[in-house]
């Protein structure tokens, strides 16, 4: 319990969401179910996603070795969104690797922050034809 503790202490979150996202009544469902039910508003965020917390923290704690060695994620959406959101805020080499069938909007909002692959991520090379 303590290690988890100290893990949410320790984010560094607030540096790229300042604020907590905001709750809203959802008043319409709330009556339909007899509950209360509040929205939190992540659409509010720069990458209309919880993703970026979570990738953004884990970037921000590499060391001197990871920054420099650069960040690769495979995602079809929001993951892929937060990690190349993180890296460029925080100036760290990243490589975005998408299926072909990712949603056109995910592959645009993720493609202007990709740089080149990490040293360690070699590409693989195609057969040539004899």
């Amino acid at each position: 319990m303590y290690e988890m503790l100290k893990r949410v202490v320790n984010a560094r979150v607030s540096e790229v969401l300042p604020e907590p996202t905001p709750l809203h009544p959802a008043p319409r469902l709330s009556a339909r179910l007899g509950r209360t039910v509040l929205l939190k508003r992540e659409d509010m965020t720069p990458i209309f996603s919880f993703k970026l917390r979570g990738a953004y923290n884990r970037i921000a704690h590499l060391d001197d070795a990871g920054r420099a060695a650069g960040v690769i994620a495979a995602s079809a959406g929001n993951h892929a969104q937060g990690v190349a959101y993180a890296a460029t805020r925080l100036g760290i080499r990243c490589r975005i690797v998408m299926p072909r069938t990712a949603a056109t909007a995910s592959r645009s909002s993720s493609s202007g922050t990709t740089t080149r692959p990490p040293p360690s991520i070699a590409r693989p090379s195609r057969p040539r034809p004899a």
